[in-house]
């Protein structure tokens, strides 16, 4: 069966979704479905279960008003009429702990007796990693969850772990209960418009196609202002801070949008494989060329600890080689010919024209600052940097309009700018900086500086 539009309509399901009560539910999940409900894309028969643990969760009633509230705040569609009426009857909420996780079981078993027949069923974990292992084996103690097609699917939202040990970890605690094909790892971020335009830029549109690439771009920058605080999430965010909320996540996944090589086609596996080429051609992020901070007032917010150094702030710096002669205001941001720049390995034939790079040269990428001449630097102190790789690295800070500081490109040498030499006695810290947190509502704005050949 499908809709008018021609979309398949899902099989009869049961979605629990864990974390029910916190921020991602609050934002993108509850006020999602809503709108997939509104469309008419969600299953004839469905039921949506909320589940958090027991102390302090609510009823039925006030889970329903819960969504409500969420749908009027961040929802596309309003929360009025039939269509509401119909999902509000559908929400319930099933508290369940590692040792009394009945209310959840309870629950379900009387969404798939109302439902009839054997619905799938779909646990969605909007949850910190540390608490993924214990729900996973509460699903695999209860029967809930079991390996196999018929044995229910479920979501992991990022980050997937804290770092390397605990990731693996966590895998092997999924798979004690799921196959791999029951696993899905999301990251929230790809189902923005804004980052799925990326690839209808590069690769649906005949006058960007072509120039998307090294000879025509001088950079790239991908920012993120928010103007919200952590909002109530303390809880997470000490232990995620922003560079595992959003670096080493969401823009690692954008990043892999900007410089993937054209799949084969717009499809799930063609476009793993690509992304994966992007992040095996990068080398390790250098901890000496990323600043962190936090916003004023952190380390009042509730549940924050007072001496807290987790990053609201982070700023990773990548790979600049400035190549010109002396430097004026008009061409101080020239793009070197891609004879005098580095050449990646794997980059199309011909793209390093009439030099052949040395062997050194042909090592992968890495998201680094490379060498960069001061302001006013002499054109031969320009060349001698760039042909014997002096490590002039440099970081601009300059006063933001809100509160603090903010990171600036790094060759917009601003007069009243803040110099920071890694190395020096003026290395940035935690408390040095401030950030100033700016609206920015559709997701990540990806700026592409394109020059003339």
């Amino acid at each position: 069966m499908t809709t008018e539009h021609g979309v398949p309509i899902p099989d009869n399901h049961i979605i629990v979704i864990f974390g029910a009560t916190g921020d991602l539910a609050k934002r993108k999940l509850l006020p999602g479905l809503f709108h997939l409900a509104n469309a008419g894309l969600l299953p004839k028969k469905y039921r949506i279960i909320g589940s958090a643990p027991a102390h302090g969760a609510p009823t039925d009633e006030q889970f329903r008003q819960h969504a409500k509230d969420a749908v009027t705040e961040f929802g596309l569609v309003k929360p009025e009429g039939k269509a509401w009426d119909t999902f509000e009857q559908l929400l319930t909420f099933g508290a369940a702990d590692p040792d009394n996780p009945e209310p959840l079981v309870n629950a379900v078993a009387a969404a798939e007796k109302a439902i009839g027949g054997h619905p799938r069923r779909l646990f969605h974990l909007a949850i910190p990693p540390v608490a993924a292992p214990s729900v996973v084996e509460l699903l695999g103690a209860t029967k809930l969850a079991s390996r196999g097609p018929d044995g229910g699917r479920v979501i992991a939202e990022k980050p997937f772990g804290t770092d390397l040990a605990s990731a693996k970890k966590l895998n092997e605690t999924f798979h004690s209960v799921f196959d791999e094909s029951q696993i899905f790892r999301i990251d929230h971020f790809l189902g923005k418009e804004s980052v799925d335009n990326i690839l209808v830029l590069r690769f649906a549109n005949g006058l960007m196609e072509p120039i998307w690439n090294r000879d025509h771009i001088s950079y790239v920058q991908i920012d993120v202002p928010e103007a919200i605080s952590i909002e109530g999430r303390a809880a997470f965010y000490e232990q995620t801070g922003a560079f595992r909320d959003m670096v080493v996540t969401h823009l690692f996944q954008v990043l892999s949008f900007v410089a993937i090589e054209p799949p084969t086609e717009l499809a799930a596996g063609p476009l793993r494989d690509e992304k994966s080429k992007v992040y095996e051609s990068m080398k390790p992020v250098d901890v000496a060329h990323v600043v962190r901070g936090q916003y004023d007032g952190y380390r009042s917010e509730q549940g924050v600890n007072p001496t807290s150094d987790t990053e609201t702030f982070v700023a990773v710096l990548p790979a600049y080689r400035q190549v010109t002669r002396r430097a004026t205001a008009d061409d101080h941001d020239r793009l070197p010919s891609p004879a005098d720049a580095d050449v990646p390995r794997g980059c199309r034939a011909g793209a390093h024209r009439a030099r052949q790079p040395s062997d050194d040269r042909l090592r992968r990428p890495r998201l680094d600052q490379r060498p960069l001449p001061r302001q006013g630097a002499r054109a031969d102190d320009v060349d001698r940097s760039r042909r014997d790789d002096v490590p002039v690295r440099h970081v601009v800070l300059r006063p933001g309009r809100a509160r603090g500081l903010r990171a600036a490109h790094p060759r917009r040498h601003a007069r009243r700018s803040v110099a920071v030499h890694d190395g020096s006695q003026h290395r940035a810290s935690v408390g040095a900086l401030h950030a100033a947190p700016r609206a920015s509502a559709a997701g990540p704005a990806v700026r592409a500086r394109f020059v003339g050949t």
